[in-house]
């Protein structure tokens, strides 16, 4: 199963850079041999100032057709690694292809485009920065697949 991270804003090189590289790259090592990944990333930009619409449009273009979607969302439901990491089983076990993870901008995502997801996924009820969000969620992708490969990674 492919995965997307699809985003509002360019991720400039530094240190939360950096962070997204290293755990796409354990990710994609790990998740290999479990069906899980690679891990893509398609950031975009709305030059035109439209607004979360706007960025709702080109988010839904840089996800794959037919791909499961998960909306980040401060408001989703708020999972466990372990519960994360059998979520991710399931879709693939499923039959997903792609999973895209949307990540809004500063005034997160259109209320539709949420609606829309197969799931709204939160990192708690504090509002984090949406840079710093790429970070933790591909933190937990990593610690996923390591969870699913039996990995010492993941300590309870």
């Amino acid at each position: 199963m492919r995965v997307h991270l699809c985003a509002v804003g360019r991720l400039r090189k530094g240190p939360e850079r950096a962070l997204v590289d290293d755990y796409a790259q354990r990710f994609d090592r790990t998740g290999r041999g479990l069906g899980l990944g690679p891990l893509s990333e398609h950031q975009i930009e709305d030059k035109r100032g439209g607004g979360i619409e706007a960025e709702a449009a080109l988010l839904r273009r840089a996800c794959p057709a037919g791909a499961l979607s998960v909306a980040l969302d401060e408001r989703g439901e708020v999972l466990s690694s372990p519960e994360f990491a059998d979520r991710l089983a399931r879709w693939r076990d499923g039959g997903a292809n792609d999973l895209a993870f949307f990540i809004g901008g500063a005034d997160g995502l259109a209320p539709a485009l949420r609606d829309q997801a197969a799931m709204a996924l939160s990192f708690g009820a504090m509002v984090w920065p949406h840079m710093l969000v790429r970070v933790m969620l591909t933190e937990q992708l990593y610690r996923a697949a390591s969870i699913l490969a039996g990995g010492p990674y993941h300590r309870v």
